[in-house]
């Protein structure tokens, strides 16, 4: 198991594409588990199965990327109601 905490904090987005392949191979290749800490929505939607969302240190919503960015109460949390 590798843990990541923000591995993209402050990399331009250039380079983000980088570390999104690379973690994916990782993974596939050698079958080592990523488990990410990461505010960067778009990196989690590419890296992720399942997702874990919390707010104010409680379990929120999990699913998959679709499950999480189509949840209400995540909008609700992260974007703000509409």
């Amino acid at each position: 198991m590798l843990l990541l905490d923000e591995p993209t904090a402050g990399i331009n987005p250039t380079l983000i594409n980088g570390i999104i392949d690379r973690l994916i191979k990782v993974n596939q290749d050698f079958g080592i588990t990523l488990l990410v800490i990461e505010h960067n929505m778009r990196v989690i939607m590419q890296l992720a199965e399942s997702i874990f969302c919390l707010a104010h240190g409680k379990m929120l919503a999990n699913g998959t990327p679709d499950e999480i960015k189509n949840d209400k109460r995540v909008i609700d949390a992260y974007l703000g109601a509409q």
